[in-house]
């Protein structure tokens, strides 16, 4: 009578392991408090182009959860060029974690793919290495048809770069603001209402992943 006791108790001792692990692989990040510094490590599209300064989206999520933003984005950098600069704004930020929003020049420039993925897994892995925590934003593939009916989508090798380097992705954002001509200073950047929304969508998934309250 108790070994089919002792085999049920088993059985539910392993129902409860399983369980457990699923969650586990749902685990969020830790929250950032306060006063941290986040370096935001982009291109135009993170840089203060066409508006004004504190119109940006760092300078907004920095408002919205208290962090220090530091917006290292510059107009026309490529990958590469964001890598060369990446070492020494690690050494004079030491930031707690750091947005990576790059590859939309490389894309225009029909630079190579696997030269951008290289790049970006360098910059994740340089970030971690500094002791950071890391992000990945997908900028959009440019298309024809994306820019005619206004929905572009992000291109496919960010999520293998996520993937790959085990950081987690804000794939949408820059795509679905993009996709809307009202939120574009132009045919590539965002406006003021652009940035606002930038702002308020990263901080959502920043949210989702843990970093922010």
């Amino acid at each position: 009578m108790n070994k089919p006791l002792s085999i049920g108790r088993g059985c539910l001792v392993l129902l409860v392991l399983l369980l457990t692990g699923a969650c586990g692989g749902d685990k969020k990040e830790a929250a950032l408090p306060s006063g941290s510094k986040v370096l935001a490590l982009g291109d135009s599209l993170t840089a203060p182009h066409g508006v004004k300064p504190g119109e940006d989206w760092p300078t907004l999520l920095g408002q919205k959860t208290g962090w220090v933003v530091i917006n290292a984005g510059v107009s026309g950098d490529t990958s590469a060029g964001a890598l060369a600069r990446l070492p020494a704004l690690l050494e004079e930020h030491q930031p707690q974690l750091v947005l990576v929003s790059l590859g939309g020049n490389d894309m225009l420039r029909k630079l190579p793919q696997a030269q951008t993925v290289t790049n970006l897994g360098r910059m994740l892995d340089l970030a971690k290495a500094s002791g950071a925590k890391a992000v990945l934003l997908a900028t959009p593939k440019p298309s024809i048809a994306g820019a005619v009916f206004n929905s572009l989508s992000p291109a496919d090798f960010y999520a293998e770069v996520a993937k790959d380097k085990k950081v987690p992705l804000i794939a949408d954002a820059l795509p679905e603001v993009l996709s809307d001509t009202a939120l574009k200073s132009d045919q590539l950047h965002p406006n003021a209402a652009g940035h606002a929304l930038l702002g308020d969508k990263i901080h959502e998934d920043l949210r989702k992943i843990g970093f922010a309250r």
